[in-house]
């Protein structure tokens, strides 16, 4: 079930409901333990074994490598990266890898077909892979004591508003907060509600609604694309990854805080972003926040000279790439990305103390060049082969001589877009909580209300998964 589901809606009043009951607070978190099984076993039932292996094996392996030192405490945290990395490498990558393999063989002269795997990939198991990994990972640091009670741990494993999308959370962030009774207050849920209206808006209407449609249709026909058709369609995808992600993101946070749990932000207006450093501080914090402290700073970080600095951020990044998806599409996206960042070093250590870049003007211009070149990795993103991710580089770079009809709605997504861009950079020192406060009940009332009514009238039966579910 999706957020974006009347199915979801009764779940999740039925959880709400039970949650609110008087009951002793260890069978509370046992009904959200339970309801976040229920959750995941209606994609595909079968897979909450993976969970259950994932949870047992962290949670053992956690309280071992607390209590040794030593050769068996680096083979409980061995045990642990294994299981773990072993699991996702066979259910995400077998077939990449073997598709790999298949072209490296062919190009030495060796045919070779693998049969066809089959493999179903298990939703949302990039996302508590990395979960879990990091539990273990900082009882091995010794920056975090292994959970006191099982049932805790199991639920921060698959806790189900951000089960299968994320936010990221960290142990030390929600193993804490299972401690004491909670019961959200009327200000939570109200709160809660508003994020998940303005998340499920951003979701039904702006990505699926308005973005969507312009990106399927124009990168359904990579060889038809002219510069115009080229960029309109980028565009717009980035308008819907924003949105469809921004969207399940704010409805993962507003879903915990009713239940009086709170969540990261992973996202804070990233295309308002001056330079890559900075988007990446803002665009799915809690992934790139991941990689920087399990991978980034473990390969050495800002040490050991600009060279090593420059060879740590490439590989974090390709790394990152590689686990958006299993293609080597995703690989030269995140590689893109570490290219921007080593530049933007550079350029940093030779340039970056001129006074220019401090003028207002200046702040815009360097803004609109961030989102322009990010705009550009997406095409990496969503075209599904090289051959079409080519074939819209050069026509947005003025190589495709046809012109190809758009129709009305992709003006419309264009015009989006830079009112998105306008808000977001209106936005990007503030907050959607203290613009709320600020303003009276009743106006705040009569927007949601308005939002309401305009999903409900272009409600669809068939809803769009979220993107981010494929990873």
């Amino acid at each position: 079930m999706t957020f974006n589901s009347f199915t979801f809606v009764l779940f999740f009043l039925v959880v709400l409901g039970l949650y609110q009951l008087p009951l002793p607070w260890r069978t509370r978190k046992g009904i959200l333990l339970c309801s976040s099984y229920l959750f995941y076993a209606a994609w595909n039932p079968p897979f909450v074994g993976l969970l259950v292996v994932s949870t047992v094996v962290d949670w053992v392996a956690g309280k071992r490598i607390y209590a040794s030192s030593g050769t068996p405490r680096r083979a409980w945290l061995v045990l642990s990266l294994c299981t773990n990395l072993g699991i996702l490498a066979y259910f995400k990558y077998s077939p990449f890898l073997l598709q790999s393999f298949a072209g490296l063989a062919a190009g030495v002269g060796i045919v070779f077909e693998p049969a066809t795997a089959g493999i179903v990939l298990p939703i949302g198991i990039s996302f508590y892979t990395f979960q879990t990994l990091s539990y273990s990972i900082d009882i091995y640091r010794k920056r975090l004591s292994p959970a006191t009670s099982f049932l805790d741990y199991a639920l921060f494993v698959t806790f189900f508003p951000q089960l299968v999308a994320g936010p990221i959370v960290r142990a030390s962030e929600f193993l804490p907060q299972c401690l004491q009774p909670k019961r959200a207050d009327g200000c939570q849920i109200g709160w809660g509600f508003i994020l998940l209206t303005l998340g499920l808006f951003q979701k039904t209407i702006l990505a699926d609604h308005l973005f969507a449609p312009v990106a399927d249709a124009i990168y359904r026909e990579p060889e038809r694309v002219s510069f115009a058709t080229a960029w309109l369609g980028t565009l717009a995808f980035s308008g819907q990854i924003f949105f469809d992600f921004a969207g399940y993101s704010s409805c993962a946070i507003g879903a915990a805080l009713c239940l009086g749990f709170v969540l990261p932000d992973n996202f804070r207006y990233p295309y308002a972003a001056i330079g890559f450093s900075d988007f990446w501080r803002r665009w799915h914090i809690s992934l790139s926040s991941w990689l920087r402290d399990y991978l980034y700073i473990p390969l050495g970080g800002n040490r050991h000279g600009r060279f090593n600095q420059a060879g740590s951020l490439m590989l974090t990044m390709l790394i990152g790439g590689l686990w958006h998806g299993a293609s080597w599409t995703f690989v030269v996206w995140g590689g893109l990305h570490g290219l921007y960042l080593v530049a933007e070093r550079i350029a940093k250590a030779t340039v970056g103390h001129l006074a220019l870049w401090r003028h207002h003007a200046m702040q815009i211009a360097l803004a609109l060049l961030t989102f322009l070149l990010v705009t550009m990795t997406w095409v990496f993103f969503r075209a599904p082969d090289f051959t079409s991710a080519s074939l819209f580089l050069q026509a947005m770079f003025g190589g495709a001589e046809q012109m190809s009809p758009v129709g009305p709605q992709a003006y419309v997504a264009l015009a989006a877009v830079c009112m998105t861009l306008v808000f977001q950079w209106k936005m990007r020192q503030s907050s959607i909580e203290e613009v709320t406060e600020r303003l009276p009940r009743w106006t705040v009332a009569l927007c949601i209300g308005l939002l309401l009514v305009i999903m409900a009238i272009t409600h669809q039966e068939e809803t769009r998964g979220f993107i981010y579910f494929q990873f």
